[in-house]
């Protein structure tokens, strides 16, 4: 009996790929391929890709307190070279709470630094130039405006003009909905302030980055790829959406939104879902949204080395799946490339780890001549047919979430997480069955444990946090304070734009907390399992 092959997302494999393969799917050279830099932009949005430059190597850091992280921001800095910077944030910052906070003590510089206002900013930047770094960001998905705010205080306190640095905020907070559930505000009211960030940049900083649709969160939740582009471009269409209903023209905002994905290990299939969320972007701005500049028309790709794939068993194996993975990433056309350190299944990276990350992509830029040429892999039997099915697959979930009323009401009804759930699913029972072979994990078991360096958490974060937070509130203007909160609850009440008046907050040296829960009495609070949809 024939062994039947599959892809991670379920697409049957034929032995071997033919022309005949790709006229049973219609496959056009010009609407399906075309040229590099050209429509629909299958094979890369630039005519010579890497052949001018190299990607923006990126890098995710931050951990315990902003002193601590500002001295490893700056031993990275040191290697001279201009990178990308995600700075990783502690869980309740991310959640809109203070470290004083009694529900955030446990969490207080564990996953991430600990920012509790624009002081900590200043530590953790201090002595940084942010013309050095590519982009400077964060993953702020539920307060992206409040971290956007912070970013334009950050600048202006270093004489900064908004046109001299780059800022690129997660601020995907519909996602939160579906995967990782750092969520704070209810649906309705988290997209109408990722929509303030959004407008606010395109009419003052252009050329940052308000918003990334973090579609590789799905995939930590177990989604396939397939439902990777299809879920993470109906999340980006949604904002287009509430953006385009604010006034603004679509050819003044859609260059500066992004999709940042995960490379996976199944390479061919992941090379080709790049591929088909590029064609699927420029199709539905140009249809559906009359997009008419080309800038409009390329999506914005951000790929980073999946999280998920790492195992906290033999670690070192790890640098392995990198490697392919940010080879995928590579000759699938990425601008911005993450690789994921080796230690990132057990603790936020050390500076060791981190460095071997950054030299895997120097390594495969300088040495192994996969960067010469543009779409090296493109005309592939094999991998046009495989873009070819992930668009079709992807574009039938954009289409059941269009026929539900939108992003919303399907949230609502919990279609997202269903399918997500059900993918997971298949995917852990397989892995337990060992249909679905992991090294380390199910196979090639060791018995001894390898011991690698990991970070652990300065207990005294803590303390050195609540401590801070007593001086700032004692020696700021509480009166300055009171104030510009107060006109940010009279202007979310009349729902106006929140970016200024946070701004204004911020600059007053007003916490992320009390910040938080000012815009709370106005909008409310998401509890998992609410049918409230404010």
């Amino acid at each position: 009996m024939t062994k039947t092959f599959l892809t991670d997302s379920g697409i049957p494999i034929d032995s071997i790929y033919t022309p005949e393969h790709l006229e049973k799917i219609s496959f056009d050279y010009h609407n399906d391929l075309g040229s590099p830099g050209s429509w629909p932009y299958t094979r890369g949005i630039d005519p010579e890709m890497y052949r001018t430059g190299q990607w923006i190597e990126s890098v995710y850091m931050g951990f315990g307190s902003p002193e601590d992280c500002n001295k490893k921001l700056l031993n990275l800095l040191r290697e001279g070279k201009a990178i990308g910077l995600h700075i990783a944030m502690d869980l309740p910052t991310q959640l809109g709470l203070d470290s004083d906070n009694l529900m955030a003590s446990a969490e207080v510089g564990r996953v991430g630094v600990a920012i509790d206002s624009l002081k900590d900013m200043e530590i953790l930047f201090e002595n940084v130039d942010l013309r050095r770094l590519r982009y400077v960001g964060t993953p702020a998905f539920a307060n992206g405006p409040i971290m956007l705010a912070m970013f334009i205080a950050l600048g202006e306190k270093k004489g900064l003009a908004l046109t001299d640095y780059a800022v690129n905020i997660a601020n995907d907070s519909l996602k939160e909905f579906v995967s990782r559930g750092t969520y704070i505000f209810p649906p309705r009211a988290a997209l109408k302030l990722t929509t303030d960030a959004i407008e606010y940049c395109a009419k003052n900083a252009p050329s940052w980055t308000p918003v990334h649709v973090h579609g590789g969160s799905l995939r930590d939740a177990g989604s396939t790829s397939i439902q990777e582009i299809g879920f993470g471009l109906a999340f980006l269409l949604a904002y287009v959406e509430s953006t385009l209903e604010r006034g603004l023209p679509v050819d003044d905002f859609a260059h500066t939104l992004s999709l940042r994905i995960y490379t996976d290990m199944d390479f061919f299939e992941t090379v080709a879902k790049f591929r088909s969320a590029r064609k699927i972007w420029a199709k539905l701005m140009r249809e559906r949204f009359g997009a008419k500049k080309e800038k409009s028309l390329k999506l914005n790709l951000q790929i980073a080395t999946s999280g998920a794939s790492l195992t906290a068993q033999q670690p070192m194996n790890n640098i392995v799946r990198v490697t392919l993975q940010a080879l995928a990433a590579v000759l699938g056309g990425g601008q911005k490339i993450r690789c994921a350190a080796m230690d990132e299944a057990l603790s936020t990276p050390t500076e060791e780890a981190l460095k071997i990350a950054l030299r895997t992509q120097q390594i495969i830029f300088h040495e192994s001549g996969v960067a010469k040429t543009v779409d090296p892999l493109g005309g592939s039997y094999y991998l046009e047919y495989l873009t070819k099915k992930m668009e079709e697959e992807a574009m039938a979930y954009i289409r059941k979430i269009d026929d539900k009323g939108g992003i919303l009401p399907t949230l609502e009804q919990r279609f997202i997480q269903s399918e997500i759930e059900k993918a997971s699913y298949k995917f852990q029972k397989e892995v337990e069955e060992g249909k679905r072979v992991v090294v380390g994990v199910n196979e090639y078991i060791e018995k001894e444990e390898t011991h690698i360096k990991i970070i652990r958490r300065d207990p005294n974060v803590i303390k050195g946090q609540i401590e801070k937070l007593r001086i700032l509130k004692k020696e700021r203007d509480s009166d300055r304070v009171r104030e510009t909160l107060s006109a940010l609850k009279e202007m979310a009440n009349h729902g106006e734009n929140l970016v200024l008046p946070i701004l204004d907050a911020v600059k007053a040296y007003a916490t992320i907390g009390e910040i938080t829960n000012m815009l709370k009495e106005v909008y409310g609070e998401y509890h998992e399992g609410s049918t409230i949809y404010r």
